[in-house]
């Protein structure tokens, strides 16, 4: 089993890998691109999202490794065999269960040592990347922004020996008011030997500078100086960092994705005591806080409303001095009374961002468990479902494995957003796909080790049928040739019999209650026998208007079609016993069994 399942896991674990690479290149494609990077710092860029992708990608290695394993052995019937010699399920999936529990064992420690250096570095060197200035690639006929303070406009270049012509320079530099306007006939760009300088070689052109200066006098608008200048040879350096330059990992340790459990464990410890000693002290400034020289509260409970202890005679304060001061009186209570509600709002918005702070933490600890859980959870899945469905290779599985990894991956990142924006307990959020993905899988391997058709939709068809009172009609054909003839005294005991059981168990229905009635099966299950019995003596009837009475009888009695099942015994004894009174049968019927 090992022989068979490992070099399907490899091959699948790398697939996988290289699909969420992928997702990770076209999501960052434009902090790359364009950045003239060498091919040494995007390898380190890709190993570290590597080794950060692998909690995606294992799980769904796992799935679909398992899935295809006992999907061969099922379709080459190896597993039959198996099962043949005495060997059960769980018997033959015990080796890969101990290889799952080393590999969810290695997934732990590798989420909580190996990732929070992984994704230090990867997220260190991605906002180095970011911060990095792009290549400078102007291009021809429109405006290139892409160089600090700076739009330039280039009508033509040579790409041999890139000089530019028909150049239009917009030098922002020292702000909008002071800039700067050059033309020139052509030019050249470079950058000095360290990277950090562009310098312009300019020729035959002229330069438009405001020279807006307040400390000079000319603050109006009226008298605004400028310089104007013609040159045949000018050189321009601007500060253009080319150099790829890395961030410190020390604030990036720090956070939440470079911490283990441990650490994780004592920020959320340290975050937890921070919260509630702020919210303490802003608890204790509003309880004692005094309004307009009112007292505070008086109340021993702090979570009461607040009541002032002496309410003030409101009409006497707004007479004094004269009643015109009461609409000032009113318009400054409500200025302070905003001013502190504003305050106020603003701390509890301080610490609803610790707080938010605090469940990222611990979704990030939370996390160190789950990959492990998810991979046992998808081979419990894969291994039954698998067996079950007895479909190799890599179309049938695949397809499986990619429908339910997106259900877990829809549930678990719907889970993690509520969990980070405090609609959920952290860990409900955190555990919400393994919740849901657990008992799938307890009834697959259920159904497996039982042989039990879990897709057979006849199965499932007949079930909603019965359920919803469909009951599917008989085919009965025309014998040619019958051993047994139909007696019509015979017969016409049986049919009495048949409509005086209908009849009564109808009755019975009738006295119960609705949800009684609903829920009663006793009365129409007991007429399925004689109803079974009724038909096989007549399928040997030479009628054919008589067969296609019987098509009509269902094979299941219930509630809704008993009445048809009434009607249907009432034609077949007008065919079989004509001019007979249907309620003098029952009296009779009534009679013989007293």
């Amino acid at each position: 089993m090992l022989q068979r399942f490992l070099p399907l896991f490899m091959m699948t674990f790398f697939i996988c890998l290289f699909i969420v690479l992928m997702q990770f290149l076209w999501k960052s494609i434009d902090d790359l691109v364009g950045k003239g990077l060498t091919v040494d710092v995007i390898a380190e860029l890709f190993f570290y999202a590597a080794l950060t992708a692998v909690s995606q990608a294992l799980p769904l290695a796992v799935l679909l490794a398992s899935l295809m394993t006992f999907g061969n052995l099922g379709e080459k019937f190896e597993l039959t065999a198996m099962k043949a010699a005495g060997i059960s399920l769980f018997k033959i999936m015990r080796p890969l269960i101990v290889l799952m529990g080393f590999i969810a064992v290695g997934a732990f420690f590798f989420q909580n040592n190996v990732v929070p250096i992984a994704q230090t570095k990867m997220w260190t060197l991605l906002f180095s990347v970011k911060q990095k200035s792009p290549e400078v690639e102007i291009p021809e006929r429109s405006f290139y922004d892409q160089i600090p303070n700076m739009n330039l406009y280039v009508d033509s270049k040579n790409q041999e020996t890139g000089m530019l012509y028909g150049m239009i320079i917009y030098d922002l530099t020292r702000g909008m008011d002071n800039s700067r306007v050059i033309l020139a006939d052509s030019g050249k760009f470079n950058f000095t030997e360290d990277k950090t300088r562009l310098f312009l070689h300019l020729y035959s052109g002229e330069m438009f500078e405001n020279m807006r200066d307040n400390s000079m006098g000319f603050s109006s608008s009226r008298y605004m100086p400028f310089r104007r200048e013609n040159f045949t040879d000018k050189q321009i350096y601007f500060p253009f960092d080319a150099n790829f330059n890395r961030i410190d990992e020390e604030g990036m340790r720090s956070q939440y994705i470079g911490q283990n459990v441990e650490e994780l464990r004592h920020s959320i410890d340290s975050i937890g005591q921070r919260v509630d000693s702020v919210g303490g002290v802003y608890a204790r400034e509003i309880r004692s806080l005094r309004y307009f020289s009112l007292p505070p509260s008086t109340r021993e409970n702090p979570a009461a409303d607040y009541v002032p202890a002496e309410v003030p005679d409101l009409d006497s304060v707004f007479l004094r001095p004269s009643p015109g001061y009461a609409k000032t009186y009113i318009t400054q209570a409500l200025a302070k009374a905003r001013r502190q509600k504003q305050d106020y709002e603003y701390k509890s918005l301080a610490l609803s961002e610790q707080a938010k702070l605090m469940r990222r933490h611990d979704i990030e600890m939370q996390r160190k468990f789950t990959l492990s859980f998810a991979c046992l959870i998808f081979f419990f899945i894969g291994a039954p479902l698998g067996a079950i469905i007895k479909k190799g290779g890599i179309g049938t599985p695949l397809i499986i494995s990619v429908l339910l990894f997106i259900v877990y991956y829809i549930i678990d990142n719907t889970g993690y957003k509520m969990a980070r924006d405090g609609k959920m307990e952290v860990w409900v959020g955190i555990w919400l796909s393994s919740m849901v993905l657990l008992p799938l899988g307890v009834f697959l391997t259920y159904k497996a080790v039982g042989d039990s058709a879990v897709f057979n939709f006849d199965a499932y068809r007949n079930f909603f049928n019965r359920l919803f009172g469909r009951t599917q009609g008989r085919s009965l054909a025309l014998k040619e040739f019958s051993i047994e003839e139909v007696d019509p005294v015979r017969a016409t005991a049986m049919l009495d019999d048949f409509l005086a059981d209908c009849r009564r168990a109808s009755q019975a229905l009738a006295s119960l209650s609705a949800p009684a009635r609903l829920l009663s099966r006793k009365h129409t299950s007991a007429l399925r026998a004689p109803m079974n019995a009724l038909v096989d003596y007549l399928s040997n009837s030479s009628d054919i208007y008589v067969i296609n009475l019987l098509n009509q009888y269902p094979f299941v009695i219930t509630q809704r079609n008993l009445a048809k099942v009434v009607t249907t015994t009432e034609s077949l004894l007008e065919r079989i016993a004509p001019g007979r009174n249907t309620e003098e049968m029952i009296n009779d019927d009534y009679e013989r069994q007293d």
